[in-house]
């Protein structure tokens, strides 16, 4: 039987969450959607279309329709959503004409933030409600944002990284990066390209990510194989990979997103301060689980730092304890 009940969204550009109060998260796919550009028809999202990536004939499209948080392309990101909630109430959700609290970066733009709450109508939502990243990210560590004292979350996510000092409810000082997992990715490709001569994709930059990745701390030296195309002959080529030349590789990217922090921490008021120094600050987003990253950000921030009891879900999870407050939300709608 149906009902008019209330969901929550993480509309991530590496992954995109459903929760529900009464059963906690019940989908969690890559923002990945396969369509057949003769029909229009979506073939594929999340997992399945992930496998699809790069191995596809011309006319069978495979897309990562958000970028940077927002939406990219808004059709494609439509047909994702309409897919998902398909897939949630086949997954044992039970709901039509849902009201629904979905994320965005706390640095996206009025038009931006309009185009998720389109794309969310569209696909049959009763209302929408918007919620800023970094306050999700806070409800779903468990930290006491309705407190006066300051909560601090730094979310690195697929597409962007979010730092958020938070107080009695609201965000004090926010930042955005528009930079995040995918970044790390992409950064990879390229050192394989120009130091090896050899094209690897996507989905082979983040397995060695997850494997040897490391942030700019001392660990022990892994190595991995990896195989890709060489550039010179054209043909399969396997070569080791060591964690030493990732961490160099990642290095500059990293250093931005301690910059960022340093700038918010920078910002806060004095009085909140002294709260960070000893309460420290939470990561979320899958981008926290990189090798070292907490030890790294300890020694260079000189406040403690530690991950979130399900980095991975945080946000889905604040999105979705959100719901249990809509009647303040439409207060301040």
């Amino acid at each position: 039987m149906f009902s008019t009940t209330a969901i929550g969204i993480d509309l991530g550009t590496a992954n995109i969450l459903v929760y529900t109060k009464s059963e906690g998260i019940i989908l969690n796919e890559p923002s990945v959607i396969a369509v057949n550009t003769n029909s229009n028809q979506v073939l594929a999202i999340g997992y399945e279309a992930q496998a699809m990536l790069g191995k596809t004939p011309p006319a069978i499209t495979v897309a990562r329709p958000l970028r940077d948080g927002v939406i990219a392309d808004f059709d494609l990101t439509t047909a994702l959503l309409k897919t998902v909630l398909e897939k949630a109430i086949k997954n044992g959700a039970s709901f039509r004409k849902p009201n629904v609290v979905i994320c965005v970066p706390s640095g996206a733009t009025s038009v931006e933030r309009l185009a998720i709450k389109d794309a969310v109508t569209q696909c049959g939502a009763k209302e929408v409600f918007l919620i800023d990243e970094p306050i999700a990210a806070a409800i779903g560590a468990e930290l006491p944002i309705n407190e006066p004292i300051a909560s601090m979350v730094v979310d690195i996510g697929g597409g962007t990284t979010e730092v958020g000092i938070i107080s009695f409810g609201g965000i004090v000082t926010s930042a955005t990066l528009k930079l995040g997992g995918d970044a790390l990715d992409e950064e990879i490709v390229h050192y394989v390209r120009q130091n090896y001569n050899i094209l690897i994709g996507i989905p082979t930059a983040e397995r060695i990510k997850q494997e040897i990745g490391c942030a700019p701390c001392e660990l022990p030296e892994e190595s991995m194989v990896t195989t890709g195309r060489d550039i010179v002959t054209g043909l399969p080529k396997s070569v080791t990979i060591t964690s030493t030349e990732i961490r160099e590789c990642l290095n500059e990217s990293l250093l931005q997103v301690l910059a960022t922090i340093r700038r918010s921490l920078e910002n806060c008021p004095p009085e909140l301060a002294g709260d960070i120094v000893e309460e420290g600050i939470i990561l979320t987003g899958g981008g926290s689980l990189l090798k070292g990253m907490e030890d790294w950000l300890r020694t260079e921030l000189l406040v403690p730092v530690n991950l979130a009891p399900s980095p991975l879900e945080s946000v889905a999870i604040g999105t979705g304890r959100a719901t249990e407050t809509l009647h303040l939300m439409k207060n301040h709608k």
